[in-house]
């Protein structure tokens, strides 16, 4: 059997800080440990050791990946990976959700022939609210985000194939990014109605292939920490 182990990076703010939409181009540091070491500790649980460990090339993911890889007693280092940084979300960058719906919802108030100013701030929000459903609910990339879509596809299509018969492989990437990491099952819409594609910091997602056969999802989105 093949295993390809996706986790999401750790908190990148502190409780009572307001956060921001973090991309390929803001390069925090993590704030806290534990769900990091949570990841490692989850898969040690549940008897998962990694043969290889990948991670994008920003301080989040490393060190999150290095931190599990210090619960799971595992020596491989840990590997960058450009392929699996997170998307980078052009002019919303580092912006609060609130200054993101109000640009988005801008946007779509013109494309329906509506002029922003004579909305009121709460319909702006509520426009923009939209964008950032579709995006959570269906990998619908926003105006201005510079996504490209199939190619992160193809990467991760390309990580499932390079998984070796017998081996499990651990990615540390982020939110934007492994959303569309269920791509890899063949049926992307099914599994969007099934499950919420945005996973939680410290989140693991466990997708295995017996025999050759097309990757199974066998949970998405685990709150490791919480499960030890």
């Amino acid at each position: 059997m093949k295993t390809l182990v996706i986790a999401r990076h750790g908190n990148t703010f502190r409780k009572g800080e307001t956060p921001t939409r973090v991309g390929a181009r803001t390069d925090l540091e993590l704030v806290e440990e534990e769900r990091a070491r949570g990841i490692g500790l989850y898969l040690k649980k549940l008897g998962i050791t990694p043969a290889r460990i990948l991670a994008a090339p920003l301080k989040r993911t490393m060190r999150t990946a290095q931190l599990a890889a210090e619960e799971l007693g595992n020596p491989c280092p840990v590997q960058a990976d450009e392929r699996f940084i997170e998307v980078d979300y052009g002019p919303d960058e580092n912006q609060t959700e609130e200054a993101v719906m109000q640009r988005l919802g801008a946007l779509a108030a013109r494309e329906r022939g509506l002029e922003p100013a004579a909305l009121t701030a709460e319909q702006v929000q509520a426009l923009g609210a939209e964008a950032i459903d579709l995006w959570n609910a269906r990998a619908v990339v926003p105006q201005g985000w510079r996504v490209d879509v199939e190619r992160i596809i193809r990467n991760w299509r390309e990580l499932a194939a390079e998984v070796a018969d017998g081996e499990c492989l651990l990615c540390v990437s982020s939110n934007g990014a492994i959303r569309f990491a269920p791509h890899i099952t063949g049926d992307y819409a099914a599994f969007c109605a099934e499950h919420d594609i945005k996973v939680p910091t410290g989140g693991v997602c466990i997708f295995t292939s017996q025999d050759g056969t097309a990757w199974q999802c066998r949970e998405w989105g685990a709150k490791a920490f919480k499960l030890l």
